[in-house]
């Protein structure tokens, strides 16, 4: 078979076509027949096991807002020298780019000290963000 044999037929497929017989007698008969045999067709309640694992499910979900809602509330206010340069925007569109970009870099990395203030690594990549961020500054300066 080739191509030219393979797109005929699907062009073939596209055309609407009726069921050879009709579905309803079938379904209608299986229906009957779950309804003499006691079987409900539709299951309406939960078990108990499906109860007891939402109920479950809706406990540990709240334990975890309340944990983190806890978590936030004892976080300890950030420093006063990051909210300064947070508000800093030089004039120069694409330096006010970069500044963002820092400054956002900069906040994800106080969060991630927040949750490990032993990580040497972490404290290195804030130095040296915050040293790209005096390095902006002076360009900017430089600049106008």
């Amino acid at each position: 078979m080739n191509e030219f044999e393979w797109r005929r037929q699907l062009r073939a497929l596209r055309q609407p076509r009726a069921p050879d017989h009709d579905l309803w007698p079938a379904i209608d008969s299986a229906l009957d027949r779950a309804a003499q045999a006691g079987t409900p067709a539709t299951r309406t309640q939960p078990s108990r096991r499906q109860r007891w694992l939402l109920g479950a499910g809706l406990a540990a979900s709240l334990c975890v807002a309340g944990g983190v809602g806890w978590r936030l509330l004892q976080a300890p206010p950030g420093n006063a020298g990051a909210t300064a340069t947070s508000n800093w925007k030089p004039a120069d569109p694409r330096l006010a780019g970069a500044a963002i970009e820092l400054d956002a870099a900069r906040m994800e990395l106080e969060l991630a000290i927040r949750q490990a203030p032993d990580s040497a690594g972490l404290q290195r990549l804030l130095r040296r963000t915050e040293q790209q961020q005096a390095q902006l500054r002076q360009l900017a300066d430089r600049a106008s």
